[in-house]
């Protein structure tokens, strides 16, 4: 785009000024030349313009200087292309303008070869790639800003110069693809018909005999106009040793070369019943397996039966004609007595009878569960058969009497001594950890023998009683009544007129039978000496027999009694059970007496023994206040114990 005269640099609008100033001071010192022709003065490339009524010359567009000696071109060009023209441009100044040309490869937006920019024209680049055939045969073209590149298509590779290229510079040329003839593979060959253009595949397979671990048999013809290399590795066929079968044995002479054949047998006990097995060796190198395999031959023992007494018999189908084999006979018995041991034995036979039969040595009088199965190597589903042997029972009428004895009635036919076998034991159920257990024999030729048993109070016994002879037992129940408990582990103490001691109550061991209750009796000492310690008729402090004749001041359930031992105070005013615990009276001598009582059966036994003896009774109202409070403690302890219990 042209300037004006004044849109010059700093220099040239000094310029421009100074010009002027010379002007005007040479029309103000031109006194007299009113009459001359401004407009004639002009310079040629100026034009005469009436300005504030009177005339000057100003130099033309694209013209500078002082419009009548002096109008000079000026350059537009001078600041560079880029600035006036635009980018990808040419500028070229001409007297009084200038025209902007675009660069090679680039063409102006108006579709003109020059061009002023004052239009808003610019330089745009030409894509000389839709142009057809421009990279020649095989070429692919690429714009680029102001060119273009070549390079060769797929399929194509590139002769004699470099790529990219320029059909104008280079020679280079785009040939197609070929990758010639496919590499060879040892001891192998390729299937079919193949090109050897770029994308073209060859496939190998390995010649009989021969195979390949890798299974990618394709090459292909790459971009870079040779085959890839071959994958394929042909190796001889040796399958090596076949492999092994379960319950099966190789024989014969075997090849490990392709189509060699293994054959084999099945084990003893085990048959193929599809035929016979082999396994082939394969074109992989590997043995194909037999579908077929051996199962084991399985004997059914059926129809399991008794006869003798001893003697068990049974019927077999095990698929072959005659065939020989090995049974295991486990018996186990165990007789009528379950305190007697238990008959274990195995008896091993062998037999080729389709009805095998075998006589046992068996215990009469015994329960028997005889097992019948096949032994190693053949198998077969156990059979299992029960029976008791017959017995002669000698013994008979047994009874009990005078509690531990026994007797009863021997049939025998004769005259002559007979051993008898005892087994007994006992068990209380109060006392879980009680057991007792005997084992003994006696001798008697008498039709009705008799025996006392050495036995415990308090217990219930089982026994067992067998004739040698018989070996079949008969048990009888008997029970033991109870006998007094133990005698009450005491201190004894004697009081002469002062307080009265802490009486310390022990549990006793149930030895003799189940303890119930422990009391405390308070007698007049005069009493002691006629005292029974089995009446029942004890009464109590409130009941209307006379004090002479004394009464109970406590009664404890063994239950609540702890296990090591409890203190009782006399005469702390409570009640112990169902009976008062009354204070002594002053002056009085007393007897105190602990009784422990035994029941079980509807049989009641007692103990009892002598606790104290007081004298000249005298217990003041504080040691009474005393005694009270301790007794107080002692029934919070039984309450607790109660409750607990409950």
């Amino acid at each position: 785009m042209g300037r004006g005269p004044w849109d010059a640099g700093p220099s040239r609008r000094l310029l421009q000024l100074l010009l002027l100033l010379g002007l005007a001071r040479g029309a103000a010192g031109a006194p007299g030349a009113d009459g001359l022709d401004v407009c004639a003065t002009c310079h040629e490339h100026a034009t005469c313009q009436q300005r504030q009524g009177k005339k000057i010359c100003i130099c033309n567009y694209g013209f500078v200087g002082n419009g009548r000696t002096q109008c000079v071109d000026k350059n537009e060009c001078q600041f560079g292309a880029t600035v006036v023209c635009g980018n990808h441009t040419s500028c070229h100044n001409t007297p009084g303008g200038f025209y902007c040309i675009c660069l090679e490869g680039y063409r102006a937006t108006n579709n003109n070869k020059t061009f002023i920019p004052n239009d808003g024209t610019f330089c745009t680049d030409i894509d000389e790639c839709e142009v057809s055939g421009l990279c020649r045969h095989g070429g692919r073209c690429v714009n680029t800003r102001g060119s273009f590149e070549c390079y060769c298509m797929d399929g194509y590779l590139p002769r004699n110069g470099p790529e990219p290229f320029h059909p104008t510079t280079d020679a280079t040329s785009c040939t197609e693809i070929d990758c010639g003839t496919p590499p060879e593979v040892p001891d192998g060959y390729i299937i079919g018909n193949y090109t050897s253009r770029l994308g073209s595949q060859v496939r190998y397979a390995c010649r009989e005999g021969f195979f390949s671990v890798s299974e990618d048999t394709v090459s292909s013809c790459t971009a870079l106009g040779t085959w890839e290399s071959p994958k394929l590795h042909c190796q001889e066929i040796n399958c090596g040793n076949p492999p092994e079968m379960r319950h099966a044995i190789l024989v014969g002479n075997h090849s490990s070369r392709l189509g060699g054949v293994a054959r084999y047998v099945c084990q003893e006990g085990f048959e193929s019943p599809g035929g016979k097995i082999t396994s082939v060796c394969t074109e992989k190198g590997t043995w194909r397996e037999s579908t077929l395999t051996c199962t084991e031959i399985l004997t059914k023992i059926n129809d399991v039966s008794v006869f003798n007494d001893t003697c068990v018999r049974w019927q077999i189908n095990s698929g072959r004609i005659n065939p020989k084999i090995s049974y295991v006979i486990s018996i186990k018995g165990q007789r009528l007595d379950p305190m007697e041991s238990v008959h274990e034995e195995t008896v091993n036979f062998t037999t080729d009878s389709r009805t095998p039969e075998v006589c046992l040595a068996l215990y009469p009088g015994t329960n028997y569960t005889v097992n019948i199965s096949t032994a190693p190597p053949r198998r077969s589903v156990p059979a299992v058969v029960g029976f008791q042997t017959a017995v002669k029972q000698i013994i008979s009428n047994i009874s009990g009497f005078n509690e531990t004895c026994l007797r009863w009635r021997s049939i025998k036919t004769a005259e002559m001594e007979e051993m008898y076998l005892f087994h007994i034991w006992g068990q209380r159920w109060y006392q879980k950890e009680f057991a007792q257990e005997m084992t003994f024999n006696i001798s008697s030729s008498s039709r009705d023998p008799e025996v006392c048993l050495d036995l415990r109070p308090g217990t219930n016994y089982n026994v067992s009683l067998r004739a040698l002879s018989s070996e079949l037992p008969v048990v009888i129940s008997l029970t033991t009544q109870i006998t007094e408990p133990p005698l009450p582990e005491v201190e004894f103490f004697t009081v002469h007129g002062g307080p009265l001691p802490r009486l310390r109550l022990r549990k006793a061991k149930e030895k003799n039978g189940p303890i119930s209750s422990y009391q405390v009796l308070v007698l007049p000492l005069a009493l002691q000496s006629t005292f029974s310690c089995d009446s029942e008729g004890a009464s109590s402090f409130f009941s209307n027999a006379s004090d002479a004749d004394g009464y109970m001041a406590a009664e404890l359930l063994a239950k609540d009694i702890p296990d090591d031992a409890m203190e009782i105070p006399i005469g702390d005013r409570l009640y112990y059970g169902e009976y008062y615990n009354a204070p002594l009276k002053r002056g009085n001598d007393y007897c105190i007496i602990l009784r422990i009582t035994s029941e079980w059966n509807k049989v009641r036994r007692h103990s009892c023994a002598v606790w104290a003896q007081v004298k000249d009774s005298s217990l003041t109202l504080l040691q009474m206040a005393g005694v009270g409070l301790g007794s107080l403690a002692v029934v919070i302890i039984l309450a607790f114990l109660a409750f607990s219990a409950v």
